[in-house]
């Protein structure tokens, strides 16, 4: 529970705030005129409103970015395009842009882990890295260690055995693969861990734009894999996120 939910409840217990101006509280949001931003997304769930920059023009990323900024020491923001990026810096140069993962960050000061588990982001295959590096950018963000494994899909198996080791220390394991899809199987085989599978985009045309990979992973006969869907970096790391902080007795 958050201090300021806790602060709330108090002062409705103590009777100093109508229970009607509480509720007004936990339901505030800044309206924008073209977006309405939740204030109150940390409080309930741990961490802010995530900006997705990819249908959004970059004057409204920099105008969600200049409010949100002024509350929160980490903001977020995914699929955003270099182009939108370029004039989006011009306006805000103290964002870090990655292209690579298409995010832009607001830290207030340096990143630190806020927990003691850590996030394991497998990658099948060099042209995964997008999805991936979407991934660690979004699970640092909010505040797991990250460990990286990156081309080790079972096309050359013995690359995955040589990190095995190292994987199985990872408090969860987000395994991120294109084509057939087949690493969340072996893995999850192999590891005692929750994982969170992400089917990738990349293949020939049978793979129907990651729909192939998409329904390999969701017939998986390893258990304890959860699939999200197709290049979602950023809900794998979202979710790996509340699994690390339930794993540490963390409330939001």
């Amino acid at each position: 529970m958050s201090e300021q939910l806790r602060w709330l409840l108090k002062k409705v217990a103590e009777g100093q705030l109508d229970p009607g101006e509480a509720y007004d509280e936990l339901k505030r949001f800044e309206d924008l005129g073209f977006v309405k931003i939740d204030q109150h997304r940390k409080e309930r769930k741990g961490f802010p409103e995530v900006i997705y920059g990819e249908s959004k023009t970059a004057v409204q990323i920099t105008r969600i970015f200049e409010s949100m900024m002024n509350v929160y020491e980490v903001v977020l923001a995914t699929r955003v395009s270099p182009e939108k990026a370029e004039e989006i810096l011009c306006r805000l140069p103290r964002l870090k842009y990655c292209k690579e993962s298409k995010t832009l960050l607001h830290a207030r000061k340096p990143l630190e882990p806020q927990y003691q588990g850590t996030v394991g982001i497998l990658c099948a295959g060099t042209s995964d890295l997008p999805v991936a590096k979407e991934a660690v950018v979004t699970a640092q963000a909010m505040g797991n260690p990250v460990k990286e494994f990156y081309d080790i899909g079972v096309a050359g198996i013995h690359r995955l055995f040589h990190h095995l080791d190292d994987i199985k220390t990872c408090r969860v394991l987000i395994c991120i693969a294109g084509m057939e899809a087949a690493l969340p199987s072996v893995v999850g085989g192999l590891c005692h861990q929750p994982i969170i599978a992400v089917p990738t985009s990349v293949g020939y045309g049978s793979h129907f734009g990651g729909v192939t990979a998409l329904l390999s992973m969701l017939n998986s006969c390893s258990s304890g894999i959860t699939v999200v869907n197709i290049d979602n970096g950023f809900g794998a790391a979202y979710a790996a996120t509340l699994i690390n902080r339930l794993g540490e007795g963390v409330s939001v």
